[in-house]
């Protein structure tokens, strides 16, 4: 079965080669030739092996880059673990809110082509989003009161629109519309009727009032595809996905990739557990592969490998083009890692742009990093940074559920990274 598998994925390979080959600057390097000791990388192997022989994840595929170039690719413990199928680099994760990224910047294309302003109202463009209203606390419970603003679109990118995941004071409500949870890749109705019935509900503050994380990307989703006449996929496809080379990342699986998709398990005091959809949606296989296909997940919809998100990520740190091709102009760039929530912080020495946290003072925040450095991660236990000043990427993979405490794989990751570089 393995064989077949990497032989189709052989055959795909050569197939993609000529529409790939700017993808083929992701090349190998010795560390040492960018700075890194190859030595300090390969203890990371050690101690980041600790966490599958543990039995704390399934398998992960780690990427490191520095100037552009890979000086580490590991992929460690099983895609499959009771089909006995090993895990390897090129294979496909569910990367939830690592989607966030990846649409945010969307955003930003349609407004240097003209066609937006983030300072905008969502609701010149979504006419239903033009009066929203609010859950706030009362002797009885809550009340709704109308939003103090209209809601616009940097309030959507910056998770200060007050757009939640109905687990505020107007819960019921969300229960009984059926809009209390961040997974949409069941539903059939698409990414416009979804987000013209979340308009119906009260949010869980005031546009502006505090950092609330839920489904405001989800809404960007309708807004380009409002704005641009494109269905989401198609847009990403043809401005950002095609013109980066990354081509293994879809809203849903094509079926000759199905293959290459990792399974998802739940960590737990007895073990890794194989989910299944009966454990919900969200912590289940879920409809990546046989499902509807016809509501375009913004906020946590995407599969990627780790060679396509840190080509994305690449991207920014070359002042957003790669291999020659342009995607955001510098300015822009700047204005998505400056920070943008004023006061609002999401940890110490931290703030958030406008498609990441970004660290903002290096002594409060504490740990291994640089002030400029961003990043994200996903409910599957994915995550990602990247630092301008050091130049380096790092994408971290996995499918993993986590209930299990202390499972410090992505802090680990983090520190034994800086910690390889030896030149600044």
């Amino acid at each position: 079965m393995m064989f077949c598998r990497r032989t189709a994925a052989l055959f795909l390979a050569c197939f993609l080669f000529i529409s790939a080959a700017s993808g083929q600057s992701l090349t190998h390097v010795d560390a040492e030739e960018v700075g890194m000791s190859s030595e300090r990388l390969d203890q990371m192997a050690r101690v980041m092996d600790a966490y599958v022989d543990n039995a704390m994840i399934p398998g992960s595929v780690t990427l490191i880059l520095r100037e552009g170039k890979i000086v580490y690719e590991r992929a460690a413990g099983m895609r499959d673990r009771e089909a006995g199928d090993a895990m390897e680099a090129d294979d496909m994760f569910r990367i939830a809110s690592q989607t966030k990224a990846i649409v945010s910047t969307a955003v930003l294309i349609l407004q240097e082509q003209g066609k937006l302003r983030i300072q905008e109202p969502v609701g010149k463009y979504l006419p239903e989003w033009m009066e929203t209203t609010v859950a706030v606390e009362s002797d009885d419970g809550y009340d709704v009161v109308p939003a103090q603003r209209p809601i616009t679109i940097r309030d959507l990118l910056t998770h200060t629109a007050g757009v939640g995941w109905g687990t505020g004071l107007a819960s019921e409500e969300w229960e009984a519309a059926d809009m209390t949870y961040w997974y949409l890749a069941d539903r059939p109705e698409g990414i416009r009727e979804f987000v013209r019935k979340l308009a119906t509900l009260p949010m869980d503050a005031h546009p502006g009032e505090r950092f609330v994380y839920g489904l405001s990307i989800d809404v960007l989703g309708a807004i380009i595809e409002e704005v641009s006449g494109h269905p989401l996929d198609e847009f990403l496809d043809e401005h950002l996905l095609e013109p980066l080379a990354m081509v293994d990342t879809h809203f849903f699986i094509p079926l000759e990739k199905a293959d290459r998709f990792a399974v998802v398990y739940g960590s737990t005091e007895k073990g890794l557990v194989r989910q299944t959809n009966e454990d919900g949606y969200w912590h289940g296989q879920g409809h990546y592969v046989a499902g509807p296909r016809a509501t375009f997940g913004g906020g946590a919809g995407l599969v990627s490998t780790a060679r396509d998100y840190a080509r994305f990520l690449q991207m920014f740190l070359n002042g957003g083009e790669l291999d020659g091709v342009r995607i955001l102009s510098p300015t822009t760039v700047d204005l998505m890692l400056a920070h943008h929530i004023g006061d609002l912080r999401l940890g110490a020495g931290t703030g958030f742009g406008l498609a990441f946290g970004v660290i903002l003072d290096l002594g409060a925040y504490g740990q291994p990093g640089a002030e400029g450095d961003f990043s994200w991660g996903g409910a599957y236990h994915s995550s990602y940074f990247a630092s301008p000043k050091y130049n380096l990427v790092v994408v971290y993979l996995t499918q993993t559920m986590i209930s299990r405490p202390g499972i410090d794989d992505s802090g680990k990751l983090t520190t034994m990274t800086f910690q390889a570089i030896i030149e600044d």
